[in-house]
C-alpha cells in the first residue's frame, strides 16, 4: 500500500494478518507525538495500527525504489523483442529473504 493510500484506509476497518512476534521500539519524540496526531485524526485507529501501516507502506516503496542490475542472462524478451536480462541486483535477494523469513515467521 502507498503512503498516500494510508488516510482511506484509515477510515475503513481493515486488519492485517499478523505475526505472534512484538517489536518494541523508541520513537523520537516528534514522530512520537505525529504518531499520535494522526491517531487522533483518525478516531478508531490506534497508534499501533497507524505506526504499523506507515512501516508496511515505507518498506513497500523502499522495495520499489530498489535498483534493476541486469545480469547476463536474457529472461525472456519484451514486446518489441528486446532482451531482457536477470536482476542480480539487490531485488531477487531481498525478495528470497523476505520469503524465507515469512516462512519462519508462519510457522512459529
Amino acid at each position: 500500500m502507498k503512503l498516500n493510500e494510508l488516510l482511506q484506509v484509515w477510515g475503513k476497518a481493515e486488519k492485517a494478518v499478523e505475526t505472534e512476534e512484538r517489536y518494541s521500539i523508541r520513537l523520537p519524540l516528534d514522530d512520537a507525538a505525529r504518531v499520535h496526531a494522526l491517531a487522533e485524526l483518525h478516531s478508531g485507529v490506534d497508534e499501533e495500527q497507524i505506526i504499523r501501516d506507515l512501516l508496511s507502506s515505507a518498506i513497500g516503496e523502499l522495495e520499489a525504489t530498489m535498483p534493476y542490475v541486469p545480469g547476463e542472462t536474457v529472461i525472456r524478451e519484451d514486446d518489441q523483442g528486446d532482451p531482457i536480462y536477470d536482476d542480480v541486483g539487490m531485488t531477487p535477494r531481498f525478495l528470497e529473504l523476505v520469503r524465507k523469513h515469512k516462512k519462519n515467521l508462519h510457522s512459529a
